[in-house]
């Protein structure tokens, strides 16, 4: 799989150096090109979660915090502590600010560092979380056996990733809007030349939900549940740390 006429990389500094390049313009993108529907996808993992109030979650690949705010301000009940980490520090200062607007701030930790090496001790989290950031690294498996040294037994994990729509109509429609449109649009907007390139030709590239959901498990996970939302568009993934 190319991103124009490169190869896919995932190498650590590249993936963050292009995040850090499109920060001030990656919120809006998000909004725009999901129709919005990106804030109902953080919701629902968070509801799926059946947070009680008392837990820490950690929030890995946080970049802007979107998915950290979420799990503060659920509807239902959010979490008492949140740590974000990510290890582009553009992402992170933005969310900082965007933290500064909410009353609820001083529950969320923002932190750089690398989901391949969590700079968290052994079963320190009560959950944890990954919105969007599982497929941009280099070792899927070694993320999963640290997510799970950093939960406590019993505890809980949820994954949102991008897919491909199982129908075959769905799936035609929705790889011309992915590889022709979006990143056209990603380019204007951002102004940066490959990484809305690398957004489709990344997902593509990365495992389906039914390996990911038999790799939780391989991991240590039990209990996996593999929800399809927005027609498999995106697929959650929850799981109980064994």
């Amino acid at each position: 799989m190319t991103v124009g006429s490169k190869p896919l990389q995932k190498d650590a500094h590249y993936i963050a150096s292009m995040f850090n390049a499109i920060a001030p313009r990656y919120d809006i993108l998000n909004h725009l090109l999901s129709a919005g529907l990106d804030r109902r996808w953080r919701a629902r993992a968070i509801a799926e979660l059946e947070l009680n109030g008392q837990e820490t979650l950690v929030d890995l690949c946080t970049g802007t915090g979107d998915l950290a705010l979420a799990a503060i301000h659920s509807r239902r009940s959010g979490a008492r502590r949140v740590v974000g980490i990510d290890f582009a520090s553009e992402m992170l200062h933005l969310g900082a600010q965007k933290l500064q607007r909410y009353t609820a701030s001083s529950s969320v930790h923002l932190m750089r560092g690398d989901v391949s090496c969590i700079p968290l001790s052994d079963e320190s989290a009560d959950v944890v979380t990954i919105g969007f950031g599982i497929r941009n690294v280099s070792d899927s498996r070694l993320v999963c056996t640290e997510i799970r040294r950093v939960l406590r037994p019993g505890g809980r994990l949820a994954i949102l990733e991008f897919s491909m729509p199982s129908t075959a109509i769905l799936r035609g429609l929705y790889r011309w809007y992915f590889t022709h449109f979006l990143p056209l649009l990603g380019r204007l907007v951002s102004r940066h030349s490959e990484a809305y390139s690398y957004l489709p030709a990344s997902v593509q590239s990365f495992l389906t939900p039914a390996a990911l959901s038999a790799l939780l498990v391989e991991s240590g996970f039990t209990n996996v549940r593999t929800i399809p939302l927005t027609c498999g568009v995106v697929y959650l993934h929850v799981a109980t740390r064994a």
